[in-house]
């Protein structure tokens, strides 16, 4: 859940406060924010970056915490392509930022001159000595990942960013190898995920993000099955399976909201493509997340909003599963003065 709150995209206080609560409410893996392959991927100025070997000790301060809280620790890596350069997703019409922090708008890039909404700027068109330096940096970035320490890296190649433009027919138009049918849409983000791979330890497992269908019918399913098979092929471990996000500001907005919806994407590429998925969207609580594990749809179940509401959602949801009622599962820290009141309730009630 990106913060904005980076200068020159690197990690400080705030993100340690942020990602550390987590850490405390015992998430078995704790992601950071997107990190741009280089300031022109970021989605706005306030992103976290990994393009700049300067980033990698704040990044090293954040993953000390996580893991000493019993977490692992995991980023992901991206670049925005024609959705860089925008107002932070609760700013004001015109406005660029916070007030006074000298926010400026960039040339955005994009496999087509096609902007990604009425009134959003027009990408330049990536050539293919500029496709090969992008497939280059993912590489540098995610080595830059391993040297700050995380477990876990995975690409954010959904939500209508670039990986996900060159993808879907509908923002990518090329005659080129990198446009035209489903393999040559495929050819740039299967190199990015390659050079990744190649350059990331081979015992950390390596995730991607997807948006199983883009929301505008031009990437379905089907495709995202094609595609996941062939990521496992490259050693790719984890398809983190969401949706939408192809166009303007939306994220997943291409079935209705309910209960878990966007975990039938995950079902389907688990069993179709036989490589392991991540579950996400309005996943509330222990019983449901433990429901979809229990009939197979997933493998792991990511929580984003819910977290931001409760960040000790692991917890409370081992308490709702039966798994913990005395407080066990929590930082001692907490758990011993929890357990004191419990008792001390209990004792009220009689």
């Amino acid at each position: 859940m990106v913060q904005y709150r980076a200068t020159d995209g690197e990690v400080n206080d705030y993100h340690l406060v942020h990602l550390g609560k987590f850490a405390l409410g015992k998430f078995g893996i704790v992601f950071t924010e997107n990190c741009a392959i280089e300031p022109r991927g970021r989605v706005t100025q306030g992103d976290l970056g990994m393009w700049d070997d300067r980033q990698i000790e704040g990044h090293k301060r954040l993953v000390r915490f996580l893991k000493q809280e019993g977490a692992l620790a995991a980023t992901q890596i991206t670049h925005s392509g024609r959705k860089g350069s925008t107002p932070r997703s609760f700013d004001k019409p015109g406005q660029l930022g916070p007030e006074g922090a000298g926010w400026q708008k960039w040339q955005v890039v994009g496999p087509s001159e096609l902007p990604a909404d009425k009134g959003w700027m027009i990408p330049r068109q990536l050539e293919e000595a500029d496709i090969d330096d992008l497939v280059r940096k993912f590489g540098e970035a995610a080595k830059r990942a391993d040297a700050a320490g995380y477990d876990v890296i995975e690409i954010h190649g959904a939500h209508g960013y670039l990986l996900a433009q060159f993808l879907s027919p509908i923002s990518n138009k090329r005659n080129d190898q990198y446009g035209g049918d489903r393999a040559g849409r495929m050819r740039f983000p299967l190199a990015a995920a390659r050079a990744v791979r190649e350059s990331w330890p081979r015992h950390k497992p390596m995730f991607i993000r997807v948006s199983s269908v883009d929301g505008a019918g031009g990437w379905e399913v089907e495709d995202t099955v094609v595609f996941a098979k062939a990521l496992k092929e490259l050693g790719v471990d984890v398809i983190d399976c969401s949706s939408g996000g192809l166009t303007g500001l939306s994220t997943a907005l291409p079935v209705k909201r309910s209960l878990g919806f966007q975990v039938p994407f995950a079902a389907a590429v688990k069993r179709q493509a036989d490589i392991s998925t991540m579950a996400v969207g309005l996943i509330l609580d222990g019983p449901q997340a433990e429901a979809i594990l229990q009939a197979g749809d997933a493998d792991l179940i990511a929580i984003g909003r819910q977290a931001l509401y409760d960040p000790f959602w692991p917890v409370h949801a081992a308490q709702e599963l039966g798994c913990d009622s005395d407080f066990e599962m929590w930082t001692p820290e907490y758990g011993w003065w929890l357990d004191k009141r419990k008792n001390n309730l209990a004792g009220l009630k009689k």
